[in-house]
């Protein structure tokens, strides 16, 4: 196996630096006016392609095979698809599906893209997107290679539509030639002579065309050049490659003779190299993509990528399910039929908030890294490993464009934004991140002997505890907990001498809070943990933490000191709750600069957010604007939080980690996503092993194991209507070693579902409280509130919650090793020590077979 040479450029993108030179806007009206625009913005002067390594094929082996104890995989050298055979239970899996070429409901595309084990996307300067398969674009040319080494297997891909070339000179000054051939044996220097021609514009043969030859070879005027003959073969250019290299000749001297032939048309076409690693690591498969490898042409930017994409697919004959990590779990039956339905896509740890984006009509967002199938007697997991925060989920079934059910994780690669150009030119141009990170996407596939998600689960699990050292938590008090957040303040507009201003508006003061809280533990609540929400800077719209101070309307630094030192003597665990990652209403006298502080987006424009409108989905013009932060100051923010609560003797709230994770693309200084999840991750560490408790929000799993709490979880998802059910599939893994809640009950649209879907996936339960009368929050942004009026949920909170809290007190610290839905609208979850949940979402009673009765519209706990 060897490697040809193509005129492709080795980059990791620069385009971005190339846009640097339309910085001015008067530049770009001249290009503009000149109508040339799209040519100066791409290219600012002509400059000859650099080399990339084309992949070459040449058969030396059948079968390439990795092995241990627990798998066998065997790979196709033909093809590089492959397949792996589970050894305890025989069970095999395929990268691709064993008659994709045969699919009837397949177009011819279509069934390239079912027989490739790569996919990718990428586009062009005015945002044109283009998927190329690795199957028709590389493997069917015998554009690649593979190399084993140990123990793992290397499949080099070049995909596209690859145009060979060699690194020999096409033509070459004599003095050159002379040099080299002195540094070739004399049966090799003889060989490339008579497949070079000697031309001297003094002295040309009859044949010869004196004014052709000076057309494309100009250099004649001064030197005698060796011109490579037309006829010769690509064997003999592959033989001569290898002569010229050992020679010394390089690829700067490559590019300098590409000049001396004008008749030489240099590819200009679209290639990619990408390398797929796959080793085996004990039970498990890990495939990998080093990104540092990745190779192409700035031209073109590769957008996505998706590595074995239908690996372990079902077919049109097969039962089972897909896997998705949607709310807490939900699966899709294979052949469901729902082909009228959307497919289902959801972004890993949701929205990159570092990427601009027009409107938003779905809000996608996964919190846990796993995707996967079982079918038959067995099932597997992938696990999404480094690079994880660049990845989509997405899943179809059969019936729509194949005959396959499939479900695989697609990667952002190079970043883009839109670039405002000017408002006279009507097309869109784009800008793309600079260099790729030096990192490397990483996918560990689990391979399970049922297919029980149950068992999906406990696998999930046994990872998590392995892989974080994550131990069992202790059982606190024997009863389940209720997480109460209490509301401080909220910006309100009033009138000051007629003019307007912005002020807190008071929503619960410390006095209140001890009142609300000795009402709370009289009635029964003997374990709360409490967040204190919008206590700082300014309220609830917080503004930058460089400084942590406390309102003075609710108290100020001595109320929260009479509120620690009751909830201490009580037994109840105090949260001081901050906004990190954001700057809102933030200027010099809080210490916020937006050229230093702001993020920027691939467009080098600072990162300046708005909500979005619930009419439109587009941008709510008329919304105040904000600023995401740089990742350092993001950290520095909460540290400064943490300090504060350490100070008052309280644990530390998150608002943003755990639920949103955002790349900073300064050119300058560049945080990927999978940097951000990383000291996002470490800082987490040290506040956990520095003993300070920790809350944080949304349940992304790279937090979880470094925090007390997690509030807001998303238990059901968003509905896709191609799901057929919602499983607790996640909070089965983490069940016992963190403790969570879903949404605040009285906040949720139906308080009933959210308590009930509290039962049925085992989570504390949490309400959000104010003082202040839901009136109060008139003709502000805080309507989402109006519920969480406290004199409105008295007494609701004493029987509801108080019940649900003994009810459910055996299931604290118990590991969930079971869920089974009993029809389609009753569940049972079962508990590691034999304690049962049964949840009845029906409008009428379902009766067990023992005669135990499960009123409808509720829950019931048996041991």
């Amino acid at each position: 196996m060897r490697k040809d040479k193509t005129n492709e450029r080795p980059t990791k993108t620069k385009t971005a630096g190339r846009l640097k030179s339309l910085a001015g806007p008067a530049l770009i009206l001249a290009v503009i006016a000149a109508g040339v625009l799209v040519v100066a913005f791409w290219k600012d002067e002509e400059e000859i392609p650099q080399m990339i390594d084309v992949n070459t094929y040449e058969g030396t082996e059948d079968v390439y095979v990795l092995e241990n104890e627990s798998l066998r995989l065997e790979m196709d050298a033909e093809t590089t698809q492959f397949a792996l055979t589970v050894k305890d239970t025989g069970q095999v899996w395929y990268s691709n599906p064993e008659h994709a070429g045969e699919d009837p409901l397949a177009l011819d595309a279509e069934q390239d893209k079912l027989q490739s084990t790569l996919l990718l996307t990428y586009s062009t300067i005015d945002g044109v997107d283009t998927l190329f398969n690795s199957y028709g674009y590389s493997v069917e040319n015998k554009n690649y290679t593979v190399e084993q080494d140990g123990d793992s297997l290397r499949v080099n891909y070049s995909v596209g539509n690859v145009e060979k070339e060699y690194q020999i000179p096409p033509a070459i000054t004599q003095t050159d030639m002379e040099e080299l051939l002195e540094h070739m044996s004399s049966s090799n220097a003889v060989m490339i002579t008579d497949y070079y021609k000697k031309y001297d514009i003094n002295h040309l043969g009859k044949g010869d065309d004196k004014e052709a030859l000076l057309e494309s070879y100009p250099a004649l005027e001064t030197d005698v050049l060796y011109v490579l003959r037309d006829s010769t073969k690509d064997n003999m250019k592959r033989k001569f490659e290898e002569y010229f290299q050992e020679a010394g000749y390089t690829e700067e001297d490559y590019a300098r003779d590409l000049e001396l032939d004008l008749s030489v048309k240099v590819s200009d076409a679209p290639v990619f190299n990408v390398s797929v690693v796959y080793r085996l690591d004990g039970e498990d498969l890990l495939v990998e993509v080093p990104l540092n490898d990745i190779a192409y042409r700035e031209e073109y930017p590769l957008l996505y990528l998706n590595v074995l994409p239908y690996f372990g697919a079902g077919g049109a004959d097969e039962e089972g399910t897909l896997l998705v990590p949607e709310g807490g779990g939900s699966l899709i039956d294979l052949n469901n039929g729902k082909t009228a339905q959307d497919s289902y896509y959801a972004n890993l740890y949701g929205w990159d908030m570092a990427q601009d984006r027009d409107a938003v009509v779905n809000e996608t967002s996964a919190s846990f890294n796993v995707f996967g199938i079982s079918k038959g007697d067995a099932s597997f997991l992938c696990i999404l490993e480094e690079g994880a925060p660049y990845a989509a989920i997405q899943a179809d079934i059969s019936g729509r464009n194949n005959s396959y059910n499939y479900v695989n994780a697609t990667y952002s690669i190079a970043h883009r934004e839109q670039y405002d150009v000017a408002d006279k030119y009507n097309g869109k141009m784009f800008v793309y991140e600079e260099e790729l990170p030096d990192e490397t996407l990483v996918n560990r596939y689990r391979f399970v002997d049922s297919p029980d998600y149950a068992k999906m689960a406990a696998s999930y699990r046994e990872y998590l505890t392995k892989r974080y050292g994550w131990e069992k938590k202790e059982e606190e008090a024997g009863t389940m907990a209720v997480v109460v957040e209490l509301l401080g303040a909220a910006d309100k507009i009033k009138q000051v001498a007629g003019v307007p201003v912005s002020s807190p508006l008071k929503l619960t003061d410390a006095q209140t809070a001890v009142s609300i809280l000795e009402e709370l533990s009289d009635s029964g609540l003997d374990r709360m943990a409490v967040r204190l929400t919008g206590w700082l800077n300014g309220g609830i719209r917080q503004k930058i933490l460089n400084s942590v101070r406390p309102l003075r309307e609710l108290g100020g630094k001595r109320g929260l000191e009479t509120l620690a030192d009751y909830a201490r003597k009580q037994g109840i665990s105090l949260y001081l709750d901050g906004m990190t990652d954001y700057a809102w209403d933030s200027g010099i006298l809080d210490g916020f600069l937006s050229f230093r502080d702001a993020a920027e987006f691939v467009s080098e424009e600072r990162v300046q957010l708005q909500e979005y409108s619930q009419v439109t989905y587009g941008k709510a013009e008329d919304s105040e604007t904000y600023y995401l932060l740089k990742p350092e100051k993001r950290l520095q923010m909460a540290d400064n939080l943490a300090d504060a609560a350490r100070d008052y003797g309280m644990g530390v709230s998150f608002q943003n980690i755990g639920g949103e994770l955002s790349s900073d693309f300064d050119r300058d200084e560049t945080v990927s996503r999978q940097a951000a999840l990383t000291a996002q991750t470490g800082k987490l560490k040290e506040l956990q092993e520095s003993g300070c408790s920790v809350m944080t929000d949304g349940g992304n799993d790279y937090t979880a194991p470094y925090s007390d709490w997690i509030v807001g979880m998303d238990l059901e998802g968003s509905g896709y209507t191609i799901i057929d059910r919602t499983v607790p599939f996640y909070q089965m893994a983490i069940h016992g070693l963190v403790e969570y809640t879903g949404s605040p009950l009285n906040l949720a649209g139906d308080w009933q579902e959210e308590l009930l879907k509290s039962a049925e996936y085992g989570a504390d339960l949490s309400v959000t409280l104010m003082g202040a009368s839901a009136f109060d929050l008139q003709d502000t942004a805080y309507t989402r509130f109006f519920g969480a009026e406290y004199d409105k949920w008295r007494e609701r909170i004493a029987s509801v919650c108080v019940k649900y809290c003994q009810a459910l007190e055996g299931t604290v610290g118990a590991a969930m090793t079971g869920h089974e839905y009993l029809t389609d609208q009753v569940t049972v979850t079962v508990y590691e020590n034999g304690i049962r949940v049964y949840v009845n979402y029906g409008n009428e009673e379902y009766r067990l077979e023992d005669g135990t009765v499960i009123p409808a519209r509720d829950y019931t706990v048996l041991s």
